[in-house]
């Protein structure tokens, strides 16, 4: 049986085609991979079949039942046994695991919430995806933790087909295989994952089937076993370029860290980075390192220390909502941030200004006086990345998750003009949950645990198993050179 048949999806967003004649078949009791190119319609579909978006036409079956497309919504999907984790957590950090689960469908004894049932149900499920303390605040779980409550809620509420929008772009790679031994044990219940993802090792590693869209329009569906070079070829078109090895003469120092300590979160970190030079910081979510970037940025304060950054830095943030875009103003307004003494801000020469760099950013749609809201979320990705690259007279680069959200082929050409920065000279860190990423950039790595420097590997040294041992505090203090 198909747990989800969409046929001949159209969506239209103004002028914009997202999805042309898409079609999407699931069948039940299998994880099936949807991939492709940002703004290729993916999200767009799984959000059709969720009952978010309102399509334009085509038709759409879940369980073999036809579903009346003007009147689908998210109420209806649930009831029907459909529940979809966002790539954005829907989940209110203030409140416990518990409240966010049962949140809009609290179970009642009379006018009273049923407090012990819902805990005695919500522990049920949780139990199964090894998700303790429903009594904790969501603020206080790992990213890893949060996802498996969002999958807790979606299954609480009955749901077994889930819609999974890019599900590992935040985690680690210990969570990442966490996560995908509940996808396999969730499949051998009978339950049907739908997964949206750029990492085609993923694919490989996890998917029955795999829906390849371009340009809102499916290119082909490939069964399990399929090379990741031929899912490539249908996402692009071609055969992705090799990226090229880096080949740096690092200068002088830009960046100097020297016994910083920012709250609990920093303790006491030294480091440096030289013109010329790219320098990788790895470690779980959490451990100081998303700190010392905001305070390299100069967005937060150290407490103690020194911090000293040649010029003013160019800063890829780690949250792009929270602190790249602005979804209410137009691309144009979003690339001249932080340089509006700097640049003309009437309209025409806005505009025109923006339309090139959109271009060379490989925005789409390139249209200058769109908010940016309407981008796909790897889209705006490579807005902020040609708003902070495009900076003249780069000295400084602070790149937090550089790529995340981003397809192959504008991962590969963020990751080239990454290195062509570092190659004019700039001083670049960058901070990535991806330990392939880095490796491929930086030519030492530096793991954060605990809100300090627990290993500094030269990069033939970073293996996955160093790196992890290091992510987890089990490495030893002679690792840092």
């Amino acid at each position: 049986m198909m747990a989800v048949q969409a046929d001949g999806i159209m969506k239209h967003y103004g002028a914009r085609a997202a999805l042309f004649g898409a079609s999407l078949s699931v069948r039940a009791g299998t994880i099936h991979a949807v991939v492709g190119e940002n703004g290729a319609g993916k999200s767009t579909l799984l959000r059709v079949v969720y009952g978010e978006a309102h399509p334009d036409g085509g038709r759409l079956a879940l369980k073999g039942r036809d579903v009346p497309l003007a009147a689908h919504a998210p109420r209806a999907a649930i009831a029907a046994g459909v529940g979809m984790v966002h790539q954005h957590f829907m989940l209110v950090p203030t409140l416990t695991v518990l409240d966010n689960v049962i949140l809009g469908q609290e179970p009642r004894r009379g006018p009273f919430v049923d407090v012990r049932r819902a805990a005695a149900e919500v522990a049920a499920v949780a139990d199964r995806l090894a998700l303790g303390g429903l009594d904790r605040t969501v603020a206080d779980l790992s990213v890893g933790e949060q996802q498996r409550a969002e999958i807790v809620k979606v299954l609480w509420r009955g749901a077994d087909v889930i819609l999974l929008d890019e599900p590992t772009a935040v985690l680690t790679p210990p969570e990442v295989a966490a996560l995908f031994d509940v996808l396999r044990a969730l499949r051998a219940e009978g339950k049907t994952i739908v997964i949206v993802t750029h990492k085609l090792d993923e694919v490989v590693q996890v998917a029955d089937e795999t829906t390849v869209l371009r340009a809102g329009q499916v290119t082909g569906t490939f069964p399990a076993g399929t090379a990741a070079d031929e899912i490539a070829r249908a996402i692009v078109g071609a055969t992705p370029p090799a990226e090229p090895e880096a080949a740096l003469a690092p200068g002088a120092t830009c960046i100097d860290v020297r016994g910083v300590t920012i709250g609990r979160a920093v303790r006491g970190v030294t480091l440096s980075v030289r013109a010329g030079e790219i320098v990788g910081i790895a470690g779980v979510l959490g451990n100081g390192q998303s700190e010392l970037m905001l305070a390299l940025a100069g967005i937060i304060r150290a407490d103690a220390g020194t911090i000293r950054v040649a010029g003013r830095p160019g800063h890829i943030p780690e949250d792009r909502h929270a602190r790249g875009v602005i979804l209410d103003f137009s691309l144009a307004e979003n690339l001249v941030l932080g340089r509006q003494r700097e640049l003309p801000l009437w309209l025409p020469p806005l505009v025109a200004r923006a339309r090139a760099a959109l271009a060379h950013g490989r925005v789409v749609p390139p249209d200058p006086t769109a908010p940016a809201r309407e981008l796909s979320g790897g889209n705006q990705q490579k807005l902020v990345v040609e708003r902070e690259l495009g900076r003249p007279d780069l000295r400084v680069l602070l790149a937090a998750e550089p790529t995340r959200g981003v397809d192959i082929g504008a991962s590969a050409l963020i990751r080239a003009r990454i290195r062509a920065a570092a190659a004019a000279g700039a001083a670049v860190l960058v901070q990535s949950s991806d330990l392939a990423e880095l490796r491929a950039l930086a030519s030492r790595i530096l793991v954060f645990y605990r809100g300090a420097i627990a290993a500094e590997l030269p990069i033939a040294d970073a293996t996955d198993e160093r790196l992890g041992a290091a992510m987890l505090g089990l490495s030893s203090s002679s690792e840092r050179r």
